[in-house]
């Protein structure tokens, strides 16, 4: 190869600052897992989130700073495979099965089988996110984004780790929500991505006061205020699509009597 022929090659480049904060990410999200097999679950939940920070950071500032890449993509798919969907099942598996286990084998059957089912759909949810990325609607997600499961799953954990018996009627309800979570992720619900949002548009003045409450519930109680935004965020299409289906059915009735 001679060259000129070497510098019409492209060149596959690594950049190193977006995949810095995916490393941060995938750090994250192993110490989520370290942290549960140490039975310290208010840092997993706290680790997970942090994992969702930077998932949230390496991909705006690879658009920012025009370093994006065919590495950095395959990079942050597997690390939210660890940050999101191992590290919850795993969290959820050290925090629950062992307690459930104590109500019979079939209980801790079912228990290991619902965090597998988690981590299973959190897979297809990304495969299926990485093979339909350039033809789907940026504005909406197919099925429910893996950070926001592992948010929804993370921060139940958090809070129900708190509590001294949670009883079985708490862990059924423990693996109902992880098992809910990894559905919506398989689901076809179209969930809004907020990416039309104009951050320079005006807004109500009421808009704007959800800003601070919303700091205010995080500093009074983590756990409950994450659980109930990522919990609402779960719930919306879900909602959508029911009341949709409702009204539809409404006014078929009323023009059909």
């Amino acid at each position: 190869m001679d060259a000129d022929d070497a510098q019409q090659r492209p060149r596959r480049r690594v950049y190193w600052l977006p995949n810095l904060l995916t490393t941060g990410a995938l750090f994250a999200g192993f110490y989520a897992i370290v942290a549960a097999i140490d039975w310290n679950f208010e840092n997993a939940g706290i680790a997970v989130f942090v994992a969702m920070i930077f998932d949230g950071l390496d991909g705006r500032v690879a658009r920012w700073t025009h370093t994006e890449s065919a590495f950095g993509k395959e990079y942050d798919s597997l690390s939210d495979m660890v940050s999101f969907g191992l590290a919850p099942a795993i969290v959820t598996y050290q925090w629950g099965v062992a307690r459930i286990a104590e109500y019979g084998p079939l209980w801790r059957r079912l228990g290991w089988l619902v965090c597998f089912f988690y981590a299973a759909a959190a897979a297809l949810r990304l495969a299926r996110f990485n093979s339909r990325g350039p033809t789907q609607d940026k504005h909406y997600f197919e099925g429910l984004p893996s950070p926001s499961a592992a948010a929804v799953v993370a921060a139940f954990v958090w809070l129900a780790s708190g509590q001294a018996n949670i009883g079985l009627p708490g862990l059924i309800l423990a693996f109902l929500v992880t098992a809910c979570a990894g559905a919506l992720m398989i689901s076809r619900f179209a969930f809004n991505s907020f990416k039309q949002v104009d951050m320079g548009a005006r807004v109500r003045f009421t808009h704007i006061l959800l800003v601070p409450l919303a700091f205010v519930l995080l500093a009074l109680h983590p756990p409950i205020a994450l659980l109930l935004f990522f919990g609402c965020y779960a719930l919306s299409a879900p909602s959508i699509w029911a009341y949709r289906k409702l009204r539809r059915r409404a006014r078929g009735v009323t023009l059909h009597p």
